[in-house]
């Protein structure tokens, strides 16, 4: 293995945005095993008296989740959000049509409320614009978030919870530009809809930010066509668009062009961000309306029908080495985009296409959990302009693309200087200098790196450690300058004090 030299150009002065918060939240959706046996199991040994899964509340905390979109997802555009409150015993059985199983809803709004509340995560809830009316989508804004006096207030109080929630992010339905979702619109159908939701919610409470739904990946035929109108038509009446977006190598099996896609990712955000411009300029808004990806992942192919079962193991794939390299890249962009991009939710946060798996009496820790959880618990402050100098490697898919892929922040209020580090390359090293031009940090607080010689090594119940970040020594900066050596197909983490 041969070594090619890098440079990484870091300047505190030289920055993109404020890093949001909410890049690093997540997604529980009432799909296969997400909600039942993966965060609701009173079954378990390791749940408590409110049958939550002690051990996934652990790892979500220890991932420093924000925020957690609920409830769906497909899910959502067939969901009646009454038949998940009040007492459990009177809750109905239903066929769940988006996922072919059945839901009993034992588990709804207040249990979710009483999760987000253990795991300190903001609630982000979502509301039905498939079978669903703009008066019930009003109704459910009343029953969290105003105080009692009311119809849906004092129902929620006469639940036993009295104090309103105050939820502050409302997704005002889910990839409603697909064939495939329940009550399906077209774009001027939905964006009328979504309009009429949103002015009645905000009616409700003025103080919630509304998202509206946006293209459920780049390769729909009305992609970004539907953006634009969607725009056009709710503007001033939402805050965010949610974009949502899936990839994996299943289909492609081909590494190198895998490990490039933080080209697709950005594309899609430029484009995006583009769209925002235009609709603010042709509107004469004052206004901005700001990304929330709240649907991202690696997402390999699956059991996605669950048989009219109760949470049938849907979707349930480990992920790899490459995987977490993708990820960490998806990470990377985030903090490059994040000027225009404020929330991120990776779909879904346990079972389900997801890093951690259950088992009744165990836990499962994929690759990919390490690059989320030192991203989300490092990236503070704001995102810098990060200048790069390094050999190309080449793709089929992508032409060529530098061999490492890089995103770093500063936090003003702390001194501390983070950088993440992939080297895409499967079989170069890097040796790699980080210049700091500016308050060369003086102490390396610390280090992790995950690498491997074979891109699909992941982590089974029988192996569970055999791809993990490890600590890593690192010197500190010398007269400005720290080396570094990046093995072919890793991920570095490096955290940086005064």
């Amino acid at each position: 293995m041969t070594s090619q030299n890098s440079k990484i150009y870091l300047d505190v002065h030289r920055t993109i945005a404020e890093i949001s918060p909410l890049l690093f939240g997540g997604f529980a959706e009432h799909m296969g095993r997400c909600i039942y046996e993966g965060i609701y199991d009173p079954a378990s040994p390791l749940a408590d008296e409110d049958g939550l899964r002690t051990d996934v509340l652990a790892k979500f905390k220890e991932q420093a989740y924000t925020v957690m979109r609920y409830p769906g997802g497909n899910f959502l555009s067939g969901y009646n959000w009454l038949d998940g409150v009040g007492p459990k015993e009177q809750r109905p059985r239903r066929r769940e049509l988006a996922w072919q199983s059945i839901e009993t809803n034992q588990f709804g709004t207040n249990e979710f409320m009483n999760f987000c509340r253990k795991a300190g995560i903001d609630p982000m809830m979502a509301v039905n614009m498939g079978t669903g009316t703009i008066q019930s989508a009003a109704d459910l804004v009343e029953y969290c978030n105003a105080p009692t006096g009311t119809y849906w207030a004092d129902l929620r109080a006469s639940h036993g919870y009295k104090d309103p929630y105050n939820v502050k992010y409302w997704c005002v339905g889910n990839e409603m530009d697909g064939p495939w979702q329940i009550g399906h619109l077209d774009m001027n159908e939905y964006a009328t809809k979504a309009r009429e939701a949103a002015k009645m919610m905000k009616w409700q409470d003025p103080s919630i930010k509304t998202i509206v739904t946006g293209s459920s990946n780049d390769r729909m035929p009305t992609y970004p066509e539907w953006d634009r109108v969607v725009l056009e038509t709710t503007w001033d009446k939402m805050d965010y668009l949610s974009i949502h977006m899936y990839d994996s190598n299943h289909h492609m099996q081909d590494t190198p062009s895998y490990l490039a896609l933080a080209r697709r990712f950005e594309d899609f955000v430029d484009t995006m961000s583009g769209v925002l411009r235009y609709v603010k300029a042709k509107t004469r808004s004052n206004h901005d309306v700001y990304l929330s990806w709240d649907e991202w992942q690696v997402w390999h192919p699956g059991q996605h029908e669950g048989n009219w079962q109760e949470a049938p193991p849907l979707a349930e794939v480990g992920y790899n080495l490459e995987d977490a390299l993708v990820v960490a890249q998806w990470l990377n962009v985030f903090l490059r985009k994040s000027d225009v991009l404020k929330i991120a939710c990776v779909a879904q946060v346990v079972n389900i296409i997801s890093w951690l798996h259950t088992k009744r009496d165990g836990l499962l820790v994929h690759t990919s959990f390490y690059p989320f959880k030192f991203m989300s618990n490092m990236a503070k402050g704001n995102a810098l302009d990060v200048v790069l100098r390094a050999p190309t490697t080449a793709t089929t898919r992508f032409g060529d693309v530098p061999t490492l892929d890089v995103s770093a922040s500063h936090d003003p209020a702390t001194g501390k200087i983070a950088v993440f580090i992939v080297n895409r390359s499967m079989t170069e090293a890097q040796v790699t200098d980080l210049v700091f031009q500016s308050d060369a940090p003086a102490q390396v607080l610390q280090a992790w790196q995950m690498s491997g010689t074979d891109p699909k090594a992941g982590n089974t119940w029988d192996n569970p450690n055999a791809i993990v970040a490890q600590p890593i020594k690192v010197n500190a900066p010398k007269d400005g300058t720290l080396t570094l050596n990046l093995p072919a197909m890793s991920y570095t983490a490096l955290e940086f004090g005064a």
